[in-house]
């Protein structure tokens, strides 16, 4: 049984005058914030407002670089050289580390977005190439990376320090990777239902994929995406769910 974990949210994703989820709200429920630094998403006035507010609430500060895809949210797979991965990586964190020395707080960790993410769960040498970006700007940086996946390995092999994370609202296939979103079932939206899912994998110690198996993994953190309709409403259910059933919910110390 897993006691402690910590919540964490992709937030600061809005542009401009377009503004995307209720991160003010989440801010007062999650222990991380990942903020996106202006290639799939946010800008730096949404950086710099979405940062001060997590220090403001003793929420920690994670880059979330993404790829260069704003009208796709970069959620589109693009063809991308390991060095490129490298580099976009390590201009995206340098970006956040500046706006975050600026309204006084600092970036404790890093997450990858969206396609990226995906395609470093299967890559380990992609992932690697993202993480050596990271590691150059930062030896010292979390990273945080999808349990059991690509991720995890070329994270370790670096000898990082890192926090594994699941997914509250999406399904996992039998290899432990993430249901394509585009097959029925891969996105979950039943408050409660996710609650008790999380509790059952924290209870475990593994990831429970959509058709039961149990995959032991290394759970650290858990993530609730911002950028959905009901995400406050989750994560206000899925923290309750947590503490009633005696897990403390708190950062990640890695």
């Amino acid at each position: 049984m897993i006691t402690r974990i910590d919540l964490n949210a992709d937030m600061g994703e809005g542009f401009g005058p377009w503004p995307m989820g209720d991160d003010a709200a989440l801010l007062d429920i999650v222990t991380s914030a990942n903020i996106a630094c202006g290639f799939h998403g946010g800008d730096p006035d949404v950086m710099a407002a979405t940062m001060a507010a997590a220090l403001a609430r003793g929420v920690g500060i994670g880059a979330h670089p993404g790829l260069p895809d704003l009208q796709g949210f970069g959620r589109r797979r693009l063809q991308i050289s390991q060095d490129e991965a490298r580099h976009m990586t390590a201009y995206q964190l340098g970006a956040a580390q500046g706006v975050a020395r600026m309204v006084g707080g600092r970036v404790a960790h890093l997450k990858l977005h969206g396609a990226l993410a995906n395609m470093a769960t299967e890559d380990e040498a992609l992932a690697r190439s993202c993480f050596e970006g990271a590691l150059a700007v930062d030896p010292d940086i979390m990273l945080m990376v999808i349990a059991g996946t690509a991720q995890q390995r070329a994270a370790e092999a670096l000898g990082a320090r890192i926090a594994c994370e699941i997914f509250a609202d999406r399904a996992y296939d039998d290899t432990g990777l993430l249901m394509d979103r585009r097959k029925p079932g891969s996105v979950l939206h039943d408050p409660d239902a996710i609650a008790a899912r999380m509790v059952a994998m924290l209870r475990a110690g593994a990831i429970i994929t959509a058709s039961g198996l149990h995959l032991p993994a290394r759970i650290d953190t858990i993530c609730l995406r911002g950028d959905t309709p009901s995400a406050v409403l989750l994560a206000r259910r899925l923290r309750a769910a947590l503490e009633a059933a005696g897990v403390s919910v708190g950062r990640f110390s890695g």
